[in-house]
């Protein structure tokens, strides 16, 4: 597999949160084991131990990031099971993380891909918490120029064909109540409508293009189609919480 010098950047994708000790003692990981490499916390609130909707989330959001960067991705229900612990390189993104659904869409986004097993262990791993015994120092490692080869063995991972491209649910509400579906804004028509609650919500451009109090859905700043409440929170407004489906409609049709 390509190898990479050492990243600016490793950032956090988890559903762990920040109470508790989990994510604070995977930072201290990669720390210790990147010395003087940048860790941003992107996400730690991801959908919890639900790889699908996460994966969507992930997909819009990882591209934002330079190239060389090592997204380390933990979203995992099955840890210490059967599931492969894995990386991918992917248009110049490291990924590591478990092998459940979670990096999915990144692999079939992007313009060239490889993904290995992980093969590199630690002195003791623990069966409940490989975001801090293998993930993070494997991302650690990448991210200081450790040559892949040392870590990986290339392999074909679980692929989730049935999976849509695009996803007609919830997959995040965000700390104002504004819920992210997992569809791509640039591919719906400007005149499509979600079909909501019983309502029908039509596309602005932002909160401050429909009155106070209204619904609507716009393109968020990543991408996605997100339903907002200008001046409230869509997710009490609407009934929304991840994994609620979403109707796509066009402006003339019935919802």
């Amino acid at each position: 597999m390509k190898a990479y010098h050492k990243s600016a950047m490793i950032a956090l994708f988890t559903d762990f949160g920040l109470a508790g000790p989990y994510t604070g003692q995977m930072k201290a990981v990669l720390h210790r084991d990147a010395p003087g490499v940048a860790v941003v916390d992107l996400l730690a609130d991801a959908p919890t131990r639900s790889p699908r909707p996460a994966a969507y989330l992930l997909a819009a959001y990882a591209g934002w990031f330079a190239s060389g960067t090592v997204l380390l991705a933990v979203v995992d229900p099955g840890v210490g099971g059967g599931r492969a612990a894995i990386a991918v390189e992917a248009d110049g993104h490291w990924y590591v993380g478990p092998d459940n659904g979670l990096f999915e869409l990144v692999i079939r986004r992007a313009g060239t891909a490889r993904t290995g097993a992980i093969t590199w262990r630690p002195p003791r791993l623990s069966a409940s918490f490989h975001g801090r015994d293998l993930f993070a120092p494997v991302a650690a490692r990448l991210a200081r120029g450790e040559p892949p080869d040392t870590l990986l063995r290339e392999v074909e991972i679980t692929r989730y064909a049935g999976w849509p491209d695009d996803l007609s649910e919830i997959v995040y509400v965000d700390g104002y109540g504004n819920a992210m579906t997992g569809w791509r804004a640039a591919l719906l028509p400007q005149d499509a409508q979600f079909a909501v609650a019983g309502r029908r919500l039509s596309r602005a451009r932002t909160f401050t293009d429909v009155p106070p109090g209204e619904a609507f859905w716009y393109e968020n700043a990543n991408g996605l189609a997100e339903i907002a409440v200008n001046g409230g929170r869509a997710d009490a407004v609407l009934g929304l919480a991840i994994g609620a489906p979403i109707a796509i409609t066009a402006a003339a049709s019935p919802p």
